[in-house]
């Protein structure tokens, strides 16, 4: 029976993997990845040789009706991204939303992903949080900002390693200096890393300190 399943894969330390996502990977037909590269060197780790199809962001429009028709052939299709949970900031979204329009059974697998590890770490609230992910580049990035600096839950973002310093220097200036930030770095990982202070403080941290890895910033709401 054709089913596209969504799974999950570690963010950085491979033994984070669960034994359900090994199992589906070695039993579907072919496995949407959206770097095939990096996905080789988590199949070959364990073991698992199977078919890949490069599925990302520059494709997966013009990939959907392929992959649909495969999935009406009764074909059992898996969907990974480089790590984390696709659809989380990652391609994912519009399969799914393609398999529930042609009434094709969609399964997502629980797993790895960056910003539950970041959220707790941070010691900011987490009953109740707002998921940012990447900001906007340059068109509506201030907007967003502005619409933003008022909310009272905490606040999730994810960013590049490049555009670290400018993203808290603006929150500086949207949210206050004395704003508290917690970022995350290189979670999972050997090197891993959450800082924690007031927007300046953080600021100061990492201008003399080397930037490196996947960045999760959780910012604090403003408090009633």
């Amino acid at each position: 029976m054709s089913k596209l399943f969504i799974v999950p894969t570690p963010i950085g330390n491979l033994n984070d993997i669960t034994l359900r996502a090994l199992q589906v990977l070695k039993e579907v037909d072919y496995i949407l990845a959206e770097d095939t590269r990096q996905t080789s060197k988590l199949l070959k780790h364990f073991e698992i040789e199977k078919k890949l199809v490069s599925y990302h962001q520059h494709n997966e429009h013009k990939s959907i009706d392929r992959i649909i028709e495969d999935l009406k052939q009764d074909k059992t299709i898996a969907v990974v991204s480089d790590a984390g949970t696709p659809g989380i900031s990652d391609p994912g979204f519009l399969i799914v939303r393609a398999c529930i329009q042609n009434e094709i059974a969609v399964e997502c697998l629980p797993g790895a992903t960056a910003f539950v590890p970041a959220l707790v770490n941070s010691g900011f609230p987490c009953d109740k949080f707002v998921f940012e992910g990447f900001l906007p580049h340059k068109k509506g990035r201030q907007t967003r900002l502005n619409l933003l600096k008022e909310e009272t839950r905490t606040i999730v973002f994810y960013e590049s390693t490049h555009r670290l310093l400018k993203t808290l220097t603006q929150f500086a200036e949207f949210f206050g200096e004395d704003r508290l930030v917690s970022v995350s770095r290189e979670l999972t990982k050997m090197h891993e890393e959450n800082i924690r202070g007031t927007v300046n403080e953080v600021i100061d941290y990492y201008k003399v300190n080397v930037i490196k890895g996947e960045i999760v910033i959780i910012v604090q709401g403003v408090e009633k």
